[in-house]
């Protein structure tokens, strides 16, 4: 029976398309490990997998993979949440299935591939609808590091387009080494308060806006730059006081997290489905007059 291959690096990943045939379905799984959907997403394509027999060659293939760890890859799939599945064949792809819906994603792989002559006994759970992804909470280790408060315009580059920036091989690691200890949660909550109003819109990401370190916090930075919105900014891999902290905080566990007057706004797709929505989302905190930054 054909199995789900775990994907872990981008390598990897060229390896496994272009030694797949180009003709065949290419079933390609975007996950986070905190999310409790993509647990279940992942039982649901293992299970559909195990329909399909191997043969030689594939007709047929999954693949998965951490969409945080290979942000590229997701960028390159326009991956904005999880769990997310991607349909592919000749190189195109054919159907994209965002959420935890498993009778569409079923569906959708039934649509393009042969049906499989028998299902081993199994059956897809029913369609759940999840709105807001869910983590246990995690203890938060000792305090390090401080605010970075910030604000775009022109003089710090702010015009500079990095819709499409990568870190360069050289970039210097900006993860904190892990550390134990107790932590006041009174006093860091306290703190939080003050860090999430540090400016009208406070963006709390994985990196500084020069150089993102993840995928997801680079869009949002390049979508608040081309609409010139002026905004500070923490770099949650430098604090894992904040990192960790912020997710029981807020009730948000992945970053980056938007905050508007000190309330969260949420991740990257919240962001942009309220800016489809509505134009003028954030706009009165925008840069106006010779201030502005071009798009």
């Amino acid at each position: 029976m054909t199995e789900v291959k775990e994907i872990t690096t981008e390598e990897a990943y060229s390896s496994f398309v272009s030694s797949f045939p180009s003709s065949s379905l290419l079933v390609i799984y975007f996950y986070a490990s905190w999310a409790q959907p993509c647990k279940q997403m992942s039982a649901v394509l293992e299970a559909l997998a195990s329909t399909y027999p191997v043969e030689s060659p594939p007709t047929i293939g999954f693949i998965s993979m951490d969409a945080e760890e290979l942000s590229s890859i997701a960028e390159e799939h326009d991956v904005t949440a999880v769990p997310f599945v991607v349909l592919q064949k000749d190189g195109k792809t054919l159907e994209s299935v965002s959420g935890s819906d498993a009778g569409k994603v079923r569906a959708a792989v039934e649509k393009y591939a042969a049906q499989p002559e028998q299902t081993n006994g199994f059956s897809i759970p029913p369609a759940q609808k999840v709105t807001r992804p869910t983590e246990e909470r995690e203890p938060a280790p000792a305090p390090t590091g401080a605010a970075v408060p910030s604000t775009t315009g022109a003089s710090s580059g702010a015009s500079k387009d990095l819709s499409a920036y990568v870190p360069p091989a050289d970039a210097p690691a900006t993860a904190p080494e892990v550390t134990g200890g107790e932590v006041d949660k009174e006093a860091l909550f306290k703190r939080l308060e003050q860090l999430v109003k540090a400016a009208p819109v406070m963006l709390f990401m994985k990196g500084i806006p020069a150089s993102p370190q993840c995928g997801f916090s680079r869009q949002l930075v390049a979508m608040l730059r081309e609409r010139s919105i002026r905004y500070g900014f923490f770099n949650i891999l430098a604090d894992d006081e904040v990192r960790q902290g912020l997710k029981e905080f807020s009730d948000w566990p992945t970053f980056p997290q938007l905050y508007v007057e000190g309330e969260l706004i949420g991740g990257l797709d919240i962001v942009k489905e309220e800016l489809n929505n509505n134009p003028e989302f954030m706009m009165n905190y925008a840069v106006k007059g010779p201030e502005a930054t071009a798009a």
